[in-house]
């Protein structure tokens, strides 16, 4: 049986108990802690971070999404100023597509596919994109609609179809436009060629070719914010996990955790969960209704594991990564770990690249061995022609459950089922990207991080709309301080 929770001294405020140490756990974690509250920070893994963590083996270390330092908030920009100082290094950002052995722009151009697919395709894909303008499809209700707007139906299906529906293991009928409205809003043919003529700092998002990079990788970044949380009074409880949330009268009033050190119990004034919603409503005692359990369970998550090759020799390529669109390949994409930073690869005559998986726990691809992982890992890189058997000196993997929030058919109305319920706990906030079911960049997950602490002090925050670049990238919002 877990210990009972121990009454706090006269005078001395519950704890603020934050469930996750991703960039929104820790985000808020450190603001809280920072303003004298009294902090504990769950975090069910070994490490801090989430999937912005970086894994470190045998002295190489792997960025596990590949992370870009690039916002235009300017909370979150003074946070990584501080923490990292001059470990905050300039990158030159360069991708590209590689398909069918061409190489193509990303984000694709008319140049570059008409060098590839040559002139007749080329004018094919421009008369397919002069019809989706002319006719566009209303309302965009898929991503397969909002790509053949954006694109032509053509080169959707060419470029587009078949990576979509690898790394989400979904049609892209069944497919949310949401997610591309969110993720990737105002890229098409027509922005690309404008944003060429602009290309810099002040390019969208997802065109932006220069960004800024900790020198050691993104754990940089988090091990900083950790110990920041430690030194202002906080505790960090690595490799124990939320499992129950007792609530009554409204009100979260004991949670219980549980680790290598058994099960304990603790009485917040507040809880921040950053944890998938899934597993936050499962925790709930009395437990949720019956429609609200029923929404969480419904919730898609997208896994992921990520081979890393040491290979002897020269960077295979110098791009920080590579999109793998040919549906004969497992793999989705490929990263150069020292095009993101030198100090990646310890080694001057050894190259690591990471190849990225997109699949679901319980796979073929997810109980694969580490062994059979990296022979196809191998076996993969070689058919691209970009790293022959004999150079592979080794082999890592790295897996990382929900790692992506699916859009799938309905979550709209799961998520207000389950928001409806939530906001009836006044002591309860939900942030980042698994906690509110919102595909976040990582400035916008420490964003939220920023808007939980807030809210805990007695300014509440919409932490549910912090995901939308739009709005945010033409009117940063403001995180004040926490009080």
């Amino acid at each position: 049986a877990p210990a009972p929770p121990s009454p706090p001294a006269s005078g001395v405020r519950p704890p603020v108990v934050v469930a996750g140490a991703g960039p929104a756990g820790l985000t808020a974690s450190l603001a809280l802690a920072r303003a004298g509250r009294a902090v504990e920070l769950l975090e069910a893994g070994d490490g801090v971070g989430g999937l912005a963590r970086t894994v470190e083996r045998d002295g190489f270390r792997f960025d596990v999404g590949g992370h870009r330092f690039f916002t235009r908030v300017p909370e979150v920009r003074a946070l990584w100023e501080e923490l990292l100082g001059a470990d905050l290094i300039t990158r030159r950002r360069r991708s590209r597509i590689l398909f069918h052995g061409r190489f193509f722009d990303y984000p694709i151009t008319l140049r570059s596919a008409l060098a590839g697919l040559g002139l007749v395709e080329g004018g094919r894909i421009g008369l397919s994109f002069a019809r989706a303008r002319l006719r566009p499809i209303r309302p965009e209700a898929s991503i397969a609609d909002w790509l053949t707007n954006q694109f032509g139906r053509r080169l959707f299906e060419t470029f587009f179809r078949g990576y979509t529906e690898k790394v989400w293991g979904l049609p892209c009928e069944d497919i949310d436009a949401e997610w591309a409205a969110q993720r990737i809003r105002g890229l098409s043919l027509r922005s690309a060629l404008a944003d060429a003529l602009r290309r810099g700092r002040g390019g969208q998002r997802t065109l932006v070719t220069e960004f800024e990079y900790p020198r050691l990788g993104p754990g940089m970044l988090w091990e900083r914010m950790r110990r920041g949380v430690e030194d202002a009074g906080g505790r960090v409880r690595l490799g124990e996990r939320l499992v129950r949330i007792r609530h009554r009268a409204g009100a979260v009033v004991e949670v219980e955790t549980a680790g290598a050190r058994g099960a304990t119990t603790l009485a917040p004034s507040h809880l921040v969960s950053t944890i998938p919603l899934r597993d936050l409503v499962r925790a709930f005692e009395p437990a949720a209704p019956a429609e609200v359990r029923a929404a969480a369970a419904g919730l898609r998550y997208r896994d992921f594991l990520q081979v890393a090759l040491v290979l002897e020799g020269p960077d295979p390529f110098p791009d920080t990564w590579l999109y793998l669109h040919d549906r004969g390949l497992r793999a989705g994409r490929v990263q150069n770990f020292r095009a993101w930073s030198p100090e990646l690869v310890p080694s001057p005559d050894r190259a690591c690249v990471g190849l990225e998986y997109f699949c679901a726990a319980g796979d073929d691809l997810w109980e694969s061995p580490d062994a059979a992982l990296i022979s196809l890992a191998a076996t993969e890189l070689a058919s691209l022609g970009l790293g022959a058997p004999g150079r592979i000196a080794g082999g890592h993997v790295v897996r990382m459950r929900d790692a992506y929030p699916v859009y799938d058919p309905g979550h709209r109305q799961r998520l207000a089922t389950i928001r409806r319920w939530l906001e009836g706990l006044g002591n309860l906030v939900v942030a980042g990207r698994n906690g509110t079911h919102r595909y976040n960049n990582m400035d916008h997950s420490m964003l939220a991080g920023l808007f939980a602490a807030r809210t805990v002090a007695g300014d509440p925050q919409d932490l549910w709309s912090v995901a939308v670049d739009g709005p945010f990238e033409a009117e940063p919002p403001v995180a004040r301080p926490v009080r």
